[in-house]
């Protein structure tokens, strides 16, 4: 690491685990399945990993990937890879094997780290990107050695005494790179840098108020945004990590109980699940719900609260470290009834403690009226903002034109200053010259009691250019027709708002929860009928 001087040393999320381990040694730091370690043996596994990778003649800045569920080992690779001043990559591990193995090739991965459950996926993505050396972690045993070569246990036992070379050049340095859903093409490799995701996690910590009494179950994939950077938030707070290797609302349920979970992140699909899981009850405790990825309906935010459950909105994106902005909680809506502190939570808010404010803009980069009506695109900079695109300047060169990361998405500003999304740019529905937003619809629909997920896209239509169209997945047991759908969208929305058509059936969506809207639009462009519901 470059000397700075004695008031000054570069950031990095590598020191959480050096001052947790140090104070918090003894007591239990990650539960997964069977296995518990204290942070003393998070942080002897973390160092010989890096030990290990230095060993293995991977240099300064190359890349190390791991493709792996929720589990020990990729939290540990979060301290591990970048002690060793090299690279993490979490791959997606829903993806099939040729997007693997486009990940592996497009980011030049040295070395690959697989779960033995995602073992055939692996190697198949290896062969193909010509990735040479692969680990193999045993997800029946973890920790105990495979025979061979190839055991990721038998790699850490190799590792020599000592701390790893210190090969931090400067906070600058980039710790990991993920890779964006590529819903309309390739995916682009975003980097994260050290500075960054260190102060991302003191702000998560902040915001969850996370402390050492906390225990944080692993709902959110950790291949997502680093998830979230909570790997490294709840290190900071030295709370306990309780690993859930896939998303099933019933273990969620018992692990609630059973470990005295205080915090959980996750989409807003995640929460419908959970709030409509046979297991689902009444909290003894309140539990702290951290939710992103699309905007959460007011209504499911009330069943969530109803539940139990303290929801915490934040906003972001994976150019953004995941979360930059957070609704923050103002005490003087306490005494709001229950429907508008719902409607008041669902909004994007503000920006988060470690990041540049987050301002809505017209094409002239000029900020709109805070009237909560005129819309603009959300656009962000500062230390929360990734360091660019892994070897596509142009791309990055877009993203950043004229001095902000430019998002997307497309919101209004409120009186209050808080933000909040209307749609995707390319989301908005444009019928007769009015801007529908497929945000308000969807709210809309989602307030029927019947309900249970939507999504809102346009269809040409040959005289008004486009109109609305609804997919629908409705509860269980549920019986609703379409036309009693419509129906209730025109008494709550003007007629030239309500979708005109509306299919039912599950929704297609992305690992990480967001509605595969680029599916839906091409099915309404073929009238309905490409059978793309069934993805």
């Amino acid at each position: 690491m470059i000397a700075t001087g004695v008031h000054l040393s570069p950031l990095t999320p590598v020191a959480f685990l050096e001052r947790t381990a140090a104070v918090f040694g003894h007591r239990t730091g990650v539960v997964d399945g069977e296995r518990r370690l204290t942070w003393a043996q998070v942080a002897e596994r973390s160092r010989c990993l890096a030990v290990a990778l230095q060993q293995a003649g991977i240099e300064h800045g190359e890349r190390v990937a791991f493709l792996a569920p929720n589990s020990s080992e990729l939290l540990e690779a979060h301290f591990g890879v970048p002690a060793a001043g090299a690279v993490l990559v979490a791959v997606n591990s829903r993806l099939t094997d040729d997007e693997v193995a486009y990940i592996l090739r497009h980011s030049g991965t040295r070395l690959l780290v697989v779960d033995a459950a995602l073992e055939a996926l692996g190697r198949a993505a290896a062969r193909a990107a010509g990735v040479a050396r692969i680990l193999v972690c045993d997800a029946d045993a973890p920790g105990e050695a495979r025979t061979g070569g190839d055991s990721y246990a038998a790699f850490l036992a190799g590792a020599g005494p000592g701390p790893p070379e210190d090969r931090l050049t400067g906070e600058d340095d980039v710790i990991s790179v993920n890779y964006t859903s590529g819903t309309t093409g390739r995916p682009k490799g975003v980097m994260y840098t050290h500075r960054g995701a260190y102060l991302n996690a003191l702000a998560e910590a902040h915001h969850a108020q996370l402390d050492a009494r906390s225990v944080y179950l692993w709902t959110l994939p950790m291949f997502h945004c680093n998830g979230w950077c909570f790997p490294w938030a709840v290190t900071a707070a030295a709370g306990r990590h309780v690993c859930l290797r896939r998303m099933d609302p019933a273990a969620v349920w018992h692990l609630l109980d059973a470990e005295d979970v205080t915090h959980l992140c996750g989409a807003p699909t995640v929460l419908v699940m959970l709030a409509a899981d046979a297991a689902a009850h009444p909290l003894e405790r309140p539990v702290s719900v951290t939710t992103a990825a699309a905007p959460p309906p007011p209504t499911v935010i009330a069943r969530m609260e109803a539940l139990g459950f303290r929801v915490n909105h934040v906003y972001g994106l994976t150019e953004t470290y995941g979360p930059i902005t957070i609704c923050d909680w103002d005490p003087g809506w306490d005494d709001r009834d229950p429907a508008e502190r719902a409607r008041l939570r669902s909004r994007q808010g503000v920006a988060m403690v470690t990041a540049d404010r987050v301002r809505v803009v017209d094409d002239g980069l000029r900020d709109v009226p805070a009237d909560g009506e005129t819309m603009g695109e959300v656009v962000m900079r500062g230390n929360n903002v990734m360091k660019g695109y892994l070897d596509d300047a142009p791309a990055t060169a877009a993203a950043f034109r004229g001095g902000w990361f430019h998002s997307g998405d497309l919101g209004v500003v409120h009186p209050d200053g808080y933000i909040e999304l209307r749609d995707r740019a390319k989301d908005i529905i444009i019928t007769g010259g009015e801007n529908v937003s497929s945000i308000e619809v969807e709210r809309v629909l989602l307030r029927h009691p019947d309900v249970a997920d939507a999504a809102v896209v346009a269809q040409p239509d040959p005289k008004w250019g486009e109109r609305p169209r609804a997919y629908v997945a409705l509860t269980e047991g549920a019986e609703l027709s379409a036309d009693a759908l419509i129906a209730f969208a025109r008494h709550h929305l003007p007629h030239f708002k309500a979708p005109d058509a509306v299919e039912f059936g599950a929704l297609p969506r992305t690992s990480t929860g967001k509605v595969r809207k680029n599916l839906l639009r091409e099915r309404a462009r073929h009238g309905g009928n490409s059978g793309l519901l069934s993805v």
